[in-house]
Protein backbone atom coordinates (compact mmCIF):
# COMPACT_ATOMS: atom_id res chain seq x y z
CA UNK A 1 0.00 0.00 0.00
CA UNK A 2 1.17 3.54 -0.71
CA UNK A 3 -0.26 6.85 0.45
CA UNK A 4 0.95 8.69 -2.65
CA UNK A 5 -2.42 8.94 -4.49
CA UNK A 6 -4.01 10.56 -1.43
CA UNK A 7 -1.33 13.15 -0.58
CA UNK A 8 -1.70 16.73 -1.84
CA UNK A 9 1.65 18.14 -0.67
CA UNK A 10 4.35 17.81 1.99
CA UNK A 11 6.21 20.10 4.38
CA UNK A 12 8.82 19.82 7.13
CA UNK A 13 7.90 20.92 10.65
CA UNK A 14 10.71 22.75 12.48
CA UNK A 15 10.65 24.29 15.94
CA UNK A 16 12.01 27.73 16.81
CA UNK A 17 12.04 30.27 19.65
CA UNK A 18 12.21 33.63 17.89
CA UNK A 19 9.88 33.41 14.91
CA UNK A 20 10.29 37.03 13.64
CA UNK A 21 14.10 36.79 13.61
CA UNK A 22 14.10 33.44 11.84
CA UNK A 23 11.53 34.63 9.31
CA UNK A 24 13.67 37.66 8.46
CA UNK A 25 16.71 35.44 7.89
CA UNK A 26 14.90 32.90 5.74
CA UNK A 27 13.00 35.42 3.61
CA UNK A 28 15.43 38.34 3.30
CA UNK A 29 18.77 36.49 3.26
CA UNK A 30 17.94 33.02 1.97
CA UNK A 31 15.05 33.95 -0.32
CA UNK A 32 12.21 31.70 0.85
CA UNK A 33 8.67 33.02 0.37
CA UNK A 34 6.30 33.50 3.31
CA UNK A 35 3.02 31.75 2.55
CA UNK A 36 0.96 32.11 5.75
CA UNK A 37 1.38 33.14 9.38
CA UNK A 38 -0.92 32.87 12.43
CA UNK A 39 -2.39 33.87 14.81
CA UNK A 40 -2.25 37.50 13.77
CA UNK A 41 -2.11 38.96 17.29
CA UNK A 42 0.82 36.77 18.40
CA UNK A 43 2.36 34.83 15.48
CA UNK A 44 3.50 31.34 16.51
CA UNK A 45 3.33 29.41 13.23
CA UNK A 46 4.55 30.35 9.74
CA UNK A 47 4.65 28.46 6.45
CA UNK A 48 7.33 29.15 3.86
CA UNK A 49 8.23 27.69 0.49
CA UNK A 50 10.91 28.01 -2.15
CA UNK A 51 13.45 26.01 -4.18
CA UNK A 52 11.15 22.96 -4.05
CA UNK A 53 11.09 23.08 -0.25
CA UNK A 54 8.12 23.65 2.10
CA UNK A 55 8.68 24.49 5.77
CA UNK A 56 6.43 25.10 8.75
CA UNK A 57 8.07 27.00 11.61
CA UNK A 58 6.45 26.76 15.03
CA UNK A 59 7.18 28.11 18.47
CA UNK A 60 4.77 25.54 19.88
CA UNK A 61 6.99 22.52 19.18
CA UNK A 62 9.85 21.29 21.42
CA UNK A 63 13.22 22.58 20.27
CA UNK A 64 15.59 20.04 18.65
CA UNK A 65 18.91 19.19 20.26
CA UNK A 66 20.71 20.08 17.01
CA UNK A 67 19.83 23.19 14.94
CA UNK A 68 18.55 22.52 11.40
CA UNK A 69 20.80 22.59 8.34
CA UNK A 70 19.44 23.53 4.90
CA UNK A 71 21.40 22.66 1.77
CA UNK A 72 20.86 24.90 -1.27
CA UNK A 73 22.20 23.61 -4.58
CA UNK A 74 23.40 26.32 -6.94
CA UNK A 75 25.96 27.40 -9.50
CA UNK A 76 28.59 28.62 -7.08
CA UNK A 77 30.54 30.34 -9.83
CA UNK A 78 27.56 32.67 -10.43
CA UNK A 79 27.18 33.76 -6.79
CA UNK A 80 28.19 37.30 -5.82
CA UNK A 81 31.86 37.64 -4.98
CA UNK A 82 32.57 36.94 -1.32
CA UNK A 83 29.48 34.79 -0.73
CA UNK A 84 30.39 32.39 2.08
CA UNK A 85 29.91 28.64 1.86
CA UNK A 86 27.69 28.68 4.95
CA UNK A 87 25.10 31.27 6.00
CA UNK A 88 24.54 31.39 9.76
CA UNK A 89 21.10 32.30 11.02
CA UNK A 90 19.34 32.72 14.38
CA UNK A 91 19.26 29.85 16.87
CA UNK A 92 22.22 28.10 15.24
CA UNK A 93 20.55 27.58 11.86
CA UNK A 94 22.88 26.90 8.92
CA UNK A 95 22.27 27.28 5.20
CA UNK A 96 25.00 25.54 3.20
CA UNK A 97 25.53 26.56 -0.42
CA UNK A 98 26.57 23.55 -2.48
CA UNK A 99 27.52 23.31 -6.13
CA UNK A 100 24.68 21.69 -8.09
CA UNK A 101 27.07 20.31 -10.71
CA UNK A 102 27.98 16.68 -9.99
CA UNK A 103 31.73 16.18 -10.08
CA UNK A 104 33.28 12.76 -9.81
CA UNK A 105 36.00 12.95 -7.17
CA UNK A 106 38.69 10.31 -7.69
CA UNK A 107 41.01 10.02 -4.67
CA UNK A 108 44.72 9.45 -5.10
CA UNK A 109 45.37 5.73 -5.27
CA UNK A 110 47.47 3.79 -2.79
CA UNK A 111 48.29 0.51 -4.48
CA UNK A 112 49.15 -2.75 -2.74
CA UNK A 113 48.97 -6.47 -3.33
CA UNK A 114 45.43 -7.59 -2.47
CA UNK A 115 44.31 -11.23 -2.65
CA UNK A 116 40.70 -12.22 -2.00
CA UNK A 117 39.83 -15.88 -1.72
CA UNK A 118 36.43 -17.42 -2.36
CA UNK A 119 35.21 -18.64 1.04
CA UNK A 120 33.97 -22.22 1.46
CA UNK A 121 30.26 -22.49 0.74
CA UNK A 122 27.99 -22.61 3.78
CA UNK A 123 25.77 -25.67 4.17
CA UNK A 124 22.50 -23.82 3.58
CA UNK A 125 23.70 -21.17 1.11
CA UNK A 126 26.99 -20.38 -0.64
CA UNK A 127 26.25 -16.67 -0.13
CA UNK A 128 25.95 -16.69 3.65
CA UNK A 129 28.79 -16.04 6.05
CA UNK A 130 30.93 -13.06 7.04
CA UNK A 131 32.41 -12.58 3.56
CA UNK A 132 28.97 -11.68 2.13
CA UNK A 133 26.78 -8.68 2.93
CA UNK A 134 23.29 -7.72 1.77
CA UNK A 135 23.31 -4.67 -0.50
CA UNK A 136 20.93 -2.74 -2.76
CA UNK A 137 17.81 -4.62 -3.96
CA UNK A 138 18.67 -7.58 -1.70
CA UNK A 139 21.76 -8.59 -3.66
CA UNK A 140 24.71 -10.30 -1.91
CA UNK A 141 28.07 -8.55 -2.07
CA UNK A 142 31.61 -9.91 -1.52
CA UNK A 143 34.24 -7.18 -1.27
CA UNK A 144 37.31 -8.09 -3.34
CA UNK A 145 39.26 -4.90 -2.60
CA UNK A 146 38.69 -4.01 1.07
CA UNK A 147 41.28 -1.22 1.13
CA UNK A 148 39.71 0.38 -2.00
CA UNK A 149 43.19 1.60 -3.02
CA UNK A 150 42.49 4.70 -0.93
CA UNK A 151 38.97 5.13 -2.36
CA UNK A 152 39.98 4.95 -6.02
CA UNK A 153 38.36 1.59 -6.88
CA UNK A 154 35.67 -0.80 -5.69
CA UNK A 155 35.58 -4.45 -6.77
CA UNK A 156 32.55 -6.54 -5.89
CA UNK A 157 31.52 -10.14 -6.40
CA UNK A 158 27.71 -9.85 -6.51
CA UNK A 159 25.17 -12.67 -6.32
CA UNK A 160 21.40 -12.96 -6.55
CA UNK A 161 20.34 -16.01 -4.56
CA UNK A 162 16.80 -16.97 -5.52
CA UNK A 163 16.45 -15.45 -8.96
CA UNK A 164 13.28 -14.19 -10.59
CA UNK A 165 12.16 -10.58 -10.91
CA UNK A 166 14.69 -8.18 -9.39
CA UNK A 167 13.21 -5.25 -7.37
CA UNK A 168 15.29 -2.72 -9.27
CA UNK A 169 14.43 0.67 -10.81
CA UNK A 170 15.78 2.83 -13.62
CA UNK A 171 18.97 4.36 -12.27
CA UNK A 172 22.41 5.61 -13.25
CA UNK A 173 25.80 6.20 -11.65
CA UNK A 174 28.15 9.16 -11.45
CA UNK A 175 31.35 7.23 -12.10
CA UNK A 176 34.59 7.42 -14.00
CA UNK A 177 34.56 3.73 -14.92
CA UNK A 178 32.16 0.84 -14.33
CA UNK A 179 31.89 -2.62 -15.84
CA UNK A 180 30.02 -5.85 -15.12
CA UNK A 181 31.27 -9.31 -16.06
CA UNK A 182 28.87 -12.27 -15.71
CA UNK A 183 30.52 -15.17 -13.87
CA UNK A 184 27.61 -17.61 -13.53
CA UNK A 185 23.93 -17.83 -14.43
CA UNK A 186 22.17 -15.11 -16.41
CA UNK A 187 20.60 -11.69 -15.90
CA UNK A 188 18.18 -9.73 -18.08
CA UNK A 189 19.07 -6.05 -18.41
CA UNK A 190 17.81 -3.01 -20.28
CA UNK A 191 19.82 0.12 -21.10
CA UNK A 192 18.97 3.60 -22.31
CA UNK A 193 19.32 3.97 -26.11
CA UNK A 194 20.36 0.31 -26.49
CA UNK A 195 17.11 -1.20 -27.75
CA UNK A 196 15.20 -4.08 -26.22
CA UNK A 197 16.21 -5.90 -23.01
CA UNK A 198 18.85 -8.60 -23.43
CA UNK A 199 20.32 -11.45 -21.42
CA UNK A 200 23.86 -11.36 -20.07
CA UNK A 201 25.24 -14.88 -19.64
CA UNK A 202 28.39 -16.33 -18.09
CA UNK A 203 31.38 -14.94 -19.96
CA UNK A 204 29.50 -11.89 -21.23
CA UNK A 205 30.22 -8.37 -20.00
CA UNK A 206 29.06 -4.78 -20.34
CA UNK A 207 30.66 -1.39 -19.95
CA UNK A 208 28.30 1.03 -18.20
CA UNK A 209 29.38 4.56 -19.17
CA UNK A 210 28.82 7.45 -16.73
CA UNK A 211 25.13 8.44 -16.33
CA UNK A 212 23.81 5.74 -18.71
CA UNK A 213 20.34 4.81 -17.44
CA UNK A 214 19.71 1.11 -16.91
CA UNK A 215 17.69 -1.43 -14.97
CA UNK A 216 18.09 -5.04 -13.84
CA UNK A 217 14.88 -6.90 -14.73
CA UNK A 218 15.30 -10.52 -13.69
CA UNK A 219 17.96 -13.09 -12.98
CA UNK A 220 18.55 -16.80 -12.70
CA UNK A 221 18.98 -18.38 -9.27
CA UNK A 222 22.64 -18.16 -8.31
CA UNK A 223 23.51 -15.33 -10.68
CA UNK A 224 27.05 -14.11 -10.03
CA UNK A 225 28.75 -11.07 -11.54
CA UNK A 226 32.01 -9.21 -11.08
CA UNK A 227 31.54 -5.43 -10.85
CA UNK A 228 34.43 -2.95 -10.93
CA UNK A 229 33.96 0.77 -10.45
CA UNK A 230 35.94 3.96 -9.96
CA UNK A 231 35.78 5.85 -7.68
CA UNK A 232 34.90 3.46 -4.86
CA UNK A 233 32.17 5.71 -3.45
CA UNK A 234 29.87 7.00 -6.17
CA UNK A 235 26.29 8.14 -6.39
CA UNK A 236 23.46 5.93 -7.64
CA UNK A 237 20.66 8.19 -8.89
CA UNK A 238 17.06 7.19 -9.63
CA UNK A 239 15.39 8.31 -12.85
CA UNK A 240 11.67 8.00 -12.13
CA UNK A 241 10.64 9.61 -15.43
CA UNK A 242 12.40 7.45 -18.01
CA UNK A 243 10.76 4.23 -19.17
CA UNK A 244 13.05 1.54 -20.60
CA UNK A 245 13.36 0.45 -23.33
CA UNK A 246 13.15 3.96 -24.77
CA UNK A 247 13.32 3.42 -28.53
CA UNK A 248 15.70 2.25 -31.26
CA UNK A 249 19.31 1.51 -30.35
CA UNK A 250 21.89 4.29 -30.69
CA UNK A 251 25.11 2.29 -30.30
CA UNK A 252 27.39 5.22 -31.11
CA UNK A 253 26.02 7.60 -28.49
CA UNK A 254 28.59 8.66 -25.91
CA UNK A 255 28.10 9.30 -22.21
CA UNK A 256 30.89 11.07 -20.38
CA UNK A 257 33.22 10.36 -23.31
CA UNK A 258 32.44 6.62 -23.38
CA UNK A 259 30.01 4.47 -25.29
CA UNK A 260 28.11 1.36 -24.22
CA UNK A 261 29.72 -2.03 -24.85
CA UNK A 262 28.08 -5.44 -24.73
CA UNK A 263 30.46 -8.35 -25.21
CA UNK A 264 28.83 -11.71 -25.99
CA UNK A 265 31.19 -14.60 -25.27
CA UNK A 266 29.33 -17.01 -27.54
CA UNK A 267 30.02 -14.72 -30.51
CA UNK A 268 33.72 -14.15 -29.80
CA UNK A 269 35.31 -17.39 -30.98
CA UNK A 270 37.24 -15.57 -33.70
CA UNK A 271 38.36 -12.76 -31.37
CA UNK A 272 40.88 -14.79 -29.37
CA UNK A 273 44.52 -13.95 -30.08
CA UNK A 274 47.87 -15.07 -28.63
CA UNK A 275 48.30 -13.05 -25.43
CA UNK A 276 52.09 -13.01 -25.16
CA UNK A 277 55.13 -15.00 -26.07
CA UNK A 278 54.02 -17.88 -23.86
CA UNK A 279 52.79 -20.81 -25.97
CA UNK A 280 49.12 -21.66 -25.39
CA UNK A 281 48.13 -18.31 -23.89
CA UNK A 282 45.24 -16.46 -25.50
CA UNK A 283 43.26 -13.30 -24.78
CA UNK A 284 40.00 -11.87 -26.06
CA UNK A 285 39.59 -8.08 -26.09
CA UNK A 286 35.98 -7.33 -25.08
CA UNK A 287 35.97 -3.86 -26.67
CA UNK A 288 36.25 -1.69 -23.58
CA UNK A 289 39.63 -0.23 -24.55
CA UNK A 290 38.18 1.48 -27.62
CA UNK A 291 34.93 2.42 -25.86
CA UNK A 292 36.79 4.26 -23.07
CA UNK A 293 39.35 5.91 -25.40
CA UNK A 294 42.14 3.89 -23.78
CA UNK A 295 41.19 4.50 -20.13
CA UNK A 296 40.64 0.80 -19.44
CA UNK A 297 41.44 -2.54 -21.02
CA UNK A 298 39.54 -5.72 -20.27
CA UNK A 299 40.36 -9.20 -21.58
CA UNK A 300 39.16 -12.72 -21.11
CA UNK A 301 42.36 -14.75 -20.85
CA UNK A 302 43.15 -18.47 -20.87
CA UNK A 303 46.38 -20.39 -20.57
CA UNK A 304 47.31 -24.00 -21.17
CA UNK A 305 48.98 -26.29 -18.66
CA UNK A 306 52.61 -25.46 -17.95
CA UNK A 307 52.07 -21.69 -18.15
CA UNK A 308 55.10 -19.63 -17.10
CA UNK A 309 55.44 -15.86 -17.41
CA UNK A 310 56.76 -12.72 -15.79
CA UNK A 311 54.51 -9.70 -15.60
CA UNK A 312 54.38 -6.15 -14.28
CA UNK A 313 52.34 -3.05 -14.98
CA UNK A 314 52.85 0.70 -14.56
CA UNK A 315 49.20 1.77 -14.48
CA UNK A 316 46.85 2.54 -11.61
CA UNK A 317 45.07 -0.82 -11.45
CA UNK A 318 45.46 -4.42 -12.60
CA UNK A 319 43.17 -7.27 -11.57
CA UNK A 320 42.98 -10.97 -12.33
CA UNK A 321 39.86 -12.92 -11.34
CA UNK A 322 40.28 -16.66 -11.76
CA UNK A 323 37.26 -18.27 -13.43
CA UNK A 324 38.84 -21.73 -13.56
CA UNK A 325 42.06 -23.63 -13.01
CA UNK A 326 44.83 -22.45 -10.74
CA UNK A 327 47.60 -19.87 -10.73
CA UNK A 328 50.51 -19.05 -8.44
CA UNK A 329 52.26 -15.70 -8.07
CA UNK A 330 55.73 -15.24 -6.70
CA UNK A 331 57.51 -12.03 -5.72
CA UNK A 332 60.87 -11.70 -3.93
CA UNK A 333 59.45 -9.58 -1.09
CA UNK A 334 55.66 -9.94 -1.39
CA UNK A 335 55.80 -13.72 -1.15
CA UNK A 336 54.25 -16.64 -2.99
CA UNK A 337 50.48 -16.96 -3.33
CA UNK A 338 48.30 -19.64 -4.90
CA UNK A 339 44.95 -18.84 -6.51
CA UNK A 340 42.06 -21.18 -7.24
CA UNK A 341 38.70 -20.71 -8.98
CA UNK A 342 36.84 -17.73 -7.53
CA UNK A 343 39.98 -16.09 -6.14
CA UNK A 344 41.07 -12.61 -7.15
CA UNK A 345 44.36 -10.72 -7.11
CA UNK A 346 45.01 -7.00 -7.59
CA UNK A 347 48.68 -6.34 -8.29
CA UNK A 348 50.50 -3.09 -7.47
CA UNK A 349 52.31 -1.10 -10.15
CA UNK A 350 56.05 -1.30 -10.60
CA UNK A 351 56.40 -4.81 -9.17
CA UNK A 352 57.36 -7.82 -11.28
CA UNK A 353 55.63 -11.11 -10.50
CA UNK A 354 56.43 -14.59 -11.72
CA UNK A 355 53.24 -16.43 -12.74
CA UNK A 356 52.94 -20.22 -12.92
CA UNK A 357 50.11 -22.63 -13.67
CA UNK A 358 50.63 -26.36 -13.96
CA UNK A 359 47.05 -27.13 -15.00
CA UNK A 360 46.24 -23.91 -16.88
CA UNK A 361 43.60 -21.34 -16.04
CA UNK A 362 40.86 -19.05 -17.34
CA UNK A 363 40.55 -15.53 -15.97
CA UNK A 364 39.22 -12.02 -16.38
CA UNK A 365 41.95 -9.37 -16.61
CA UNK A 366 41.14 -5.69 -16.02
CA UNK A 367 43.62 -2.82 -16.18
CA UNK A 368 43.37 0.97 -16.07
Amino acid sequence: MTLAPHIASARILLACRDLPALLAFLTETVGLQLERIFPAEAPAVADLHGFGLALRLSTEEPLPSTPPVLQLLCDRTALPAGTPDVLHGPEGWQVRLLDSAIRVEVPDGRQSLVISRLPPAAEDSPYDGPAWTVGRAGMRYRDLLPNRFGGRFVVSHIAIVEGGVVPDYVHYHHVRFQMIYCLAGWVRLVYEDQGEPFILRAGDCVLQPPTLRHRVLEASPGLEVLEIGSPAVHETCVDAELLLPNGPAQPGRRYGGQHFVRHVAAESAESWRPADATVGTEACDVGITAATAGLARVHAVRAAAGYRARTRHDGEFRLLYLRGGSLSLQHPTLGQHSLATGDCVVMPAGEEFELRSDEGFAAVEVGL
